[in-house]
Formats: structure tokens, sequence, C-alpha cells
């Protein structure tokens, strides 16, 4: 993992961490867990636990799965038991999965994700779909693996807001996950075991199983009807459009970070706290469009709230900024007409995948 957190800074980290997190005090407390975590917790324990073997999708390449944290089936049991559990809330009434709902998708149909006390996150959730591909989490891109995002979640105020110290003293308390640490990592419930359980657990979290999968990777020309094959061609090779410019891989992202014209001044600068650079302001991360029908609403922000108004967003070509993307049109738009715009509606509804938000696999027990 070292050479995936070797940059980290408190200022890397915590302006991701988002608008109570820029407080300079509390970056350094959590730049403090951070490191005790990653870089004082490495004793090697004999576990002999049933390794896990992920099931790779066709015309997928074998995902990045850190040394220190092989999945085996006690890890993948555990993370699954605490991302279902409120115990990690401070006031037990939130858990990973409120904000993550299988059946959406793991989003949560809310403009903004709300948390303990009802507060309200300044971010519309995002899905967790193949996130063992994936090498930059949230909106912003602030966080370099998928063992460290869990941290931001658990402790930011708007969310489950528990210190780290108090989570893992509720998990030692309950003779229960004691039992199942040890099992999964050879420990007592510790601040690393936690981070490295959950994130386990959402590597499993792998979608390919759709209509567009049918099509593309295994070749069966009968997958699409013809909406949906005139709105994948358009999608991937109309002259009007550019959706393939940035959705474009497995997961139907380039990972990159793009400003899309939503608006002029942002409030939230994006990538911008991540970088400091000027030429990244009002710059999101590139979403996977995976079971996109499923996780409404749309952007950042959650300001569009049906594939349609996304849709209308592009065709007008956006509000004009310095960072615009060249692939956002910024005078003529896209030009589509009525067709176009249903036919591209039915090729993202493609990108469902019903096993996925009905795998058993994936619900508590």
């Amino acid at each position: 993992m070292s050479e995936h957190i070797a940059f980290l800074s408190p200022a890397y980290f915590f302006v991701s961490s988002q608008t109570l997190y820029e407080d300079m005090n509390l970056s350094i407390r959590v730049f403090l867990i951070l490191t005790s975590v990653l870089f004082c917790c490495s004793a090697v324990y004999n576990i002999t636990e049933k390794p896990y073997v992920l099931n790779i999708p066709e015309g997928f390449p074998q995902p990045y799965i850190p040394e220190d944290n092989a999945l085996t089936y006690a890890r993948i049991e555990l993370g699954k038991k605490l991302f279902y559990d409120t115990l990690l809330s401070s006031d037990r009434s939130v858990s990973c999965s409120s904000c993550h709902l299988q059946t959406m998708g793991f989003t949560d149909g809310k403009t903004l994700s709300t948390g303990v006390n009802q507060r309200v996150s300044d971010r519309n959730g995002m899905p967790l779909i193949n996130l063992a591909w994936s090498n930059a989490f949230f909106w912003d891109g602030g966080v370099p693996s998928l063992e460290l995002q869990v941290l931001k979640p658990l402790t930011s105020p708007n969310e489950m807001n528990l210190p780290v110290q108090e989570a893992v003293n509720r998990l030692n308390a309950d003779h229960v996950y004691k039992k199942l640490f040890k099992k999964a990592y050879g420990t007592n419930p510790d601040a690393a075991s936690l981070f490295k359980a959950i994130a386990s657990f959402e590597r499993t979290l792998i979608s390919a199983d759709t209509k567009f999968d049918a099509y593309f990777y295994k070749k069966d020309p009968a997958a699409f009807n013809e909406s949906e094959l005139r709105g994948y061609k358009l999608f991937f090779g109309g002259d009007k459009v550019h959706c393939g410019s940035c959705h474009s891989g497995i997961n139907l992202t380039n990972n990159s970070f793009q400003n899309n014209g939503l608006y002029m001044e942002y409030s939230d600068q994006g990538r911008y706290r991540i970088t400091g650079k000027e030429s990244d302001k009002g710059k999101f991360k590139v979403p996977t469009l995976r079971n996109i029908a499923l996780t409404a609403p749309y952007m950042h922000d959650g300001s569009l709230k049906t594939l349609e108004e996304v849709i209308d967003h592009y065709n007008t070509g956006g509000i004009s900024h310095p960072n615009k993307s060249e692939h956002v049109h910024i005078h003529k738009g896209m030009k589509l007409n009525t067709q176009d715009k249903k036919d591209l509606v039915s090729f993202l509804h493609t990108l469902t995948d019903m096993t996925f938000i009905t795998n058993k696999a994936f619900r508590p027990e």
C-alpha cells in the first residue's frame, strides 16, 4: 500500500473531507490517526483463513488488492457486518448502508446524503460499484485507497460523526466483534483492521451483468433492441456527442476530473480543494455510469434529477467556464432531437445490473 499513500499529506486528505474538515486543528488530529494506523500498525499475523477469489468479469483486468489486506471470507464477512452496523455512528442511528442502499446501486436517492441528527452533507452520495478498479475516491479524488476512504464517512460530523478511537473502543467492548476480528486479522479490533475489513467487503461489490456487457464483452448481437443500439452508437460514435470521451472503459469512466459547465461560480470547487491549482476549479471525478438509471439524482450536488435533465444539460452545452471540458460543447450544444434523447436514455438503462442489486451476498445476515 505504501506506493499508494507515499504522497499523502495532511492537506491532501483533509481538504477532501469537506467543509467541516478545513479546520487545521482537526486536520492535524486526523493526520496523526492516519499515520499511526498505516505506518505503526504493521504487525504481521499468521492468518490461515480461507482466501476469497474475486470473480473477475469478462474484459476486466486484475484489480489492485493490497498485500496486507488479501481477501478472505472472514474479512469480507466482518466488513459486511461493519458496513451495516449503526454501532459505528455517534448516536447509533446510521451505518454505511444508510447512504448506500443495494437496491439503488449503493446510493441513497437523496440530493445530499444525511447523517447523524439529520445533518446534511455537501455532496451527493457516490455509488459503490466496482471499487476494486478505482484508485481515487470521492468526488474530488482526495483519497487514494479504499482502506483510507473509510475514515472520512466514519469521522465526518455530517455523516457518522464517530472518532476512530471511540469506534475501536465500542468494537472491543463487543465480544462477537472481538472474535470476528481475531478470526479475520489475528488481533483485537483496531483502526487498521476496521478500515481493512470494510474495504474488503466493498471490493466484492462487482457489477458486470448488464445488457451492455452482453453486447460489448460477450458479443451478443441480440442484446440490444433498436432504440438501445441507436443510443449506444450515439454515445460512443456519434458526431453529435462525445459521451465516450470521458465515460469509457470497464466502468464507463476514464477516472479523470472534469468541469462539465454546471455553473459559472462553484460554491464547491471540487478537485481544486485537493490540488490548489486554478485549472482544477469546478472539476469533479467522472463517475461510473454503471447502474446510472438507479442512482439519481445526478452531479456532485445532486442538482439534476433525471437522466433526461442530464442529457438536456449536455445538449445545450452547459454554462461557460474557464476550465470547462473540451468535450462539452460550449456554443452549439449537441443538437439532439427528441428521438436521439430517447435513444440515449434507452442505452443508459442497459447499464442496469439486476443481479447486482438483488445479490444476497451483499445483504446483511
